[in-house]
């Protein structure tokens, strides 16, 4: 056995807690309203007779909340069916009391998409990994087994019944960290496209994953199949991981298992298996895991077929926000950006840092007095935004806010610092004063505080440079006799801390240390 070679393929649930896609928790029979799907940590405190299989409780579909489910199926690649149904998935286990699960098994909503990860997603350089979708449906989620000791479990029905998107994806991964890095971009591309309100931290998206092994050299006595792709071994199912980490390690675990097991002449049994953190080495057996002709797929007699317009499907997929390589593409193309700095400028405060970004430089573009285009300001306001004002933020450990620095009033400090009204020390005060509550207006700040730059004379330069050299003769010494230019910055530092350091222009000092260290004219 060889753990590189380990076929695995997850199946992540992006289960839309605010927005459900699928509404199954009504009681129409006797009247009783339908329990809430807002998340809440009160255990069994939003339960509707539908959840607990209250005879004469019926599922109402809710057709308006089907939009984040199209949005996920069109971003993944997916065709969309025009006309998809229920079935009843039957099991009997504590998490589901009405003894099936409403699902699509025969006629999914949409199938067929594509994920192609590369090295932007973590991968190695070179290294492209294509994950084929099987298919997307809408299926009714379960309660939460919460297990006390061996002997006692405790079941929260708060989620039973409520709706999940389940993306079903072929075994085209083969290590966990390929495994990890797919579940990531699924998440970051449903977040995009708001097919998903939050993350897998807040109970936003979780993964249902299945591990075989088999040996590299195709040496095996049985090898199964799934969905069309053979030559693979007997297959268990990890459920509800919820971290990425939680991805890897439960894989690791359940692979290295295996191979111990097979090995040591064992065969592997298909069931379903448990992972939790306290237990990060080792997953365990829940129960036996039924195959398909066990669930007993039948029609599902009280949701009717689901039918979807063909200009709904296009309007939803112009309507979509881009995803995250297309904002990328856009921030490289339009505005300049390093596709580093694009990246991490679209990854920051749900995209409100990206926006805060864009509303910078429209304002520097409002402002005449010297011709620009986007892409010379995005470069010098991308540097603003991420690192002088971003590290004001992490420095106080606030929350991003954009009325802390209004974009006006950042861009009005960019401005004035390229017209060389101020000097970049200047500009530095002044925005971490408006950080601060600083209600003046820029302009006042710099009249006010009397930081305009008035330009020194190179003899004023001078003799500002021999003070500093006089006080540090071991790294003048260094310079002039060992030739250690580096530590001309050393200087410079001591320079732009001098108490008149607004008034100096940070290019203007260094030609006088120069001059007067190395002889050098200006």
């Amino acid at each position: 056995m060889d753990e590189l070679d380990t076929p695995v393929f997850p199946a992540p649930k992006a289960l839309l807690m605010q927005v459900p896609c699928l509404n199954l928790r009504k009681a129409p029979a006797n009247g009783v309203a339908a329990a809430s799907t807002v998340p809440t940590s009160e255990p069994n405190s939003n339960v509707s007779a539908f959840d607990i299989a209250v005879p004469g409780s019926l599922p109402v579909f809710q057709p308006a909340v089907v939009l984040p489910a199209l949005r996920a199926a069109i971003v993944l690649g997916c065709h969309i069916e025009p006309v998809s149904y229920f079935d009843r998935k039957h099991y009997f286990y504590h998490d589901q009391p009405a003894g099936y699960q409403i699902t699509q098994y025969y006629h999914p909503f949409a199938r067929d998409g594509l994920v192609t990860l590369t090295s932007d997603d973590g991968l190695e350089a070179g290294q492209e990994v294509e994950v084929y979708i099987k298919q997307v449906q809408l299926e009714q989620d379960t309660a939460r087994s919460q297990e006390e000791d061996e002997h006692t479990t405790l079941i929260d029905f708060n989620r039973c019944g409520q709706a999940l998107v389940e993306i079903i994806s072929l075994p085209n991964l083969h290590s966990p960290r390929d495994a990890a890095a797919y579940v990531r971009k699924v998440q970051s591309l449903l977040y995009a496209v708001d097919a998903v309100t939050t993350g897998m931290e807040h109970g936003g998206l979780r993964a249902d994953v299945n591990v075989s092994v088999r040996r590299r050299d195709g040496d095996s006595d049985r090898s199964f199949e799934y969905s069309g792709v053979s030559g693979l071994g007997r297959r268990t199912e990890i459920k509800n991981l919820s971290t990425l980490k939680g991805i890897e390690d439960a894989i690791k675990a359940e692979r290295d298992r295996q191979i111990r097991l097979l090995e040591s002449g064992g065969v592997v049994q298909p069931e379903t298996r448990g992972w939790s953190l306290t237990h990060p080495h080792e997953t365990r057996r829940l129960r036996g895991k039924e195959g398909e002709v066990d669930y007993r797929y039948l029609p599902d007699a009280d949701i009717p077929p689901l039918s979807f317009d063909l200009d709904l499907i296009s309007h939803v997929a112009r309507s979509m926000p881009p995803t995250p390589a297309v904002l990328v593409r856009h921030l490289v193309q339009h505005y300049g950006l390093s596709v580093k700095d694009a990246r991490i400028l679209e990854s920051l405060d749900d995209g409100e840092r990206l926006i805060y970004f864009q509303e910078v430089v429209a304002e520097l573009l409002s402002l005449h007095d010297y011709e620009v285009n986007e892409i010379n300001v995005g470069k010098i306001a991308v540097n603003w935004v991420l690192f002088e004002v971003g590290s004001l933020f992490s420095t106080d450990e606030s929350t991003w806010s954009r009325d802390k620095i209004p974009a006006k009033s950042l861009a009005e400090i960019i401005h004035q610092l390229r017209k060389n009204a101020i000097t970049g020390a200047s500009a530095k005060l002044i925005l971490r004063l408006i950080f601060d509550g600083d209600s003046r207006r820029v302009s006042e700040i710099i009249r006010q505080e009397k930081l305009m730059y008035v330009g020194m004379s190179p003899e004023t330069y001078e003799t500002i440079a021999k003070d500093i050299m006089q006080n540090h003769p071991q790294e003048v010494k260094d310079i002039v006799e060992k030739g250690k230019i580096g530590k001309l910055k050393f200087l410079m530092g001591q320079m732009m801390r001098h108490p008149r350091r607004s008034e100096m222009s940070a290019p203007e000092a260094e030609k006088a240390l120069r001059r007067l260290l190395l002889g050098e004219k200006s």
